[in-house]
């Protein structure tokens, strides 16, 4: 398919600095139309902020969904059943949840007869990788437009001079600026980049959101009773929990015993 014949793409939206310039980037480079969706997938953050945002920028379809419940039935639970390890040691946290975002992705394509799909992940890691092994297993004619494999835009700096020229309101947060990358999801947590490109940097204490040191985690052993169905968590303590509900409680449970912290050099795709 040529670019010209690109009438209408399908971009994951979060409505942050990358993923705005994005959609004005497909605008100008494509002159098509732009769909936006935006997935919470348990992040711990508002997702509604993105639908007004694609509105100022003049989006007509915007698609905001809740998939915490099917991220963790069919995607998660799934995971653990194979018991699924990347190299021995990495758990999948950031990448279990991709293959749900091209999945809903190609589906709403589908449904808004849209000619392609947008993903704002970087031409260097894994997850271009993973969305777009995902997008194509399910459609393997869909058209994927990655723009940080295709536009001159290599810097955040050039990202806001290009944000300031397309009349995009990026908001500058004040107070200190964290010195990691982080993703979460209702599984996990992950911290990287910054200084923890250094293998000798030991991460500041404050930098774990969801667990204590195992220094700080009671001197006591706290006792969960787990029912399982088929392989998968049903109930804790004898109440009937659904899959989101189970790992909420689990998370803050480990986390408070000093529980699922790992710390791994991760292997990348490109």
């Amino acid at each position: 398919m040529s670019d010209s014949a690109i009438k209408k793409v399908v971009l994951a939206y979060s409505g942050g600095l990358d993923t705005s310039v994005i959609l004005k980037w497909l605008e100008d480079e494509y002159g098509c139309e732009v769909v936006t969706f935006t997935a919470d997938i348990g992040q711990g953050e508002e997702v509604e902020p993105a639908r007004a945002k694609a509105q100022k920028y003049g989006v007509k379809q915007i698609f905001i969904e809740d998939l915490q419940e099917e991220f963790v039935r069919d995607f998660v639970y799934p995971m653990f059943r194979a018991n699924t390890i990347y190299e021995g040691e990495y758990l999948l946290g950031t990448s279990i949840a991709r293959p749900l975002i091209a999945k809903r992705l190609i589906e709403i394509a589908k449904e808004t007869g849209a000619d392609a799909i947008s993903h704002g992940a970087t031409g260097k890691g894994n997850d271009q990788v993973r969305f777009e092994l995902g997008a194509y297993a399910l459609n393997p004619d869909i058209r994927i437009i990655a723009p940080w494999r295709e536009w001159n835009l290599t810097s955040r700096q050039s990202l806001l001079d290009y944000a300031e020229s397309a009349g995009i309101a990026i908001e500058q947060k004040q107070g200190n600026k964290s010195p990691y990358s982080m993703d979460a999801n209702l599984l996990h947590i992950s911290y990287e980049s910054g200084i923890l490109e250094d293998p000798w940097a030991e991460p500041k204490d404050d930098m774990w959101l969801w667990s204590v040191s195992p220094e700080a985690a009671p001197d006591k052993p706290t006792y969960l009773e787990l029912g399982y169905e088929k392989g998968d968590i049903v109930s804790i303590d004898g109440e009937r929990l659904t899959p989101t509900q189970v790992l909420t409680r689990l998370n803050k449970e480990a986390g408070a015993n000093g529980v699922g912290r790992l710390d791994i050099v991760e292997n990348r795709y490109v």
